[in-house]
């Protein structure tokens, strides 16, 4: 497995990628809980100052993708206030590659990018349905931070705040 910045060319399919990732969540919220996250991971949010896109290739195949944001930066639009370290978003794994490592790859490379700037922690919000990635997110470490919570569609799901002490 490689993990390599992605190209330019490659975000359409980076980003089409994450929304087939994320369709397994589609069942278990509101249909407009799911169109605004649809919305959110294929958007071009993962192009800002400093904002890095990570992939996962295997044999020569993109299987998998994180967006690491800098700190002091708007990261939620306007629903976070900004925090003084990275955040990793929109972690995802195609359907087919699951279950080999790949996400918590992808995280041990945000890890060790925001280390090697110097930063004493790294940040994730993740939804209160996403139970798997929570399990993953707390495996790694990351404790809750209720005060960086938020609810983007007034709908009683509230996007956790985690983070981590690097």
């Amino acid at each position: 497995m490689i993990i390599r910045e992605a190209l330019e060319q490659e975000l359409p399919f980076v980003r089409k990628q994450r929304v087939r990732a994320y369709e397994e969540h589609a069942g278990s919220v509101k249909e407009d809980h799911w169109l605004a996250l649809k919305k959110a991971v294929s958007s071009e949010a993962d192009r800002g100052p400093g904002v890095e896109v990570l992939v996962a290739e295997v044999d020569n195949q993109i299987v998998g993708s994180v967006v690491l944001f800098p700190a002091y930066t708007d990261a939620y639009e306007g629903q976070v206030e900004e925090v003084d370290y990275p955040e990793i978003r929109m972690l995802s794994v195609s359907p087919e590659a699951r279950g080999r490592g790949i996400a918590s790859e992808l995280i041990k490379e945000c890890i060790q990018r925001s280390k090697e700037k110097g930063h004493t922690h790294i940040g994730l919000h993740t939804g209160s349905f996403m139970t798997g990635a929570m399990k993953l997110y707390e495996g790694f470490g990351f404790e809750r931070l209720p005060e960086y919570d938020f609810e983007p569609a007034n709908d009683g799901i509230v996007v956790r705040a985690y983070r981590l002490k690097l």
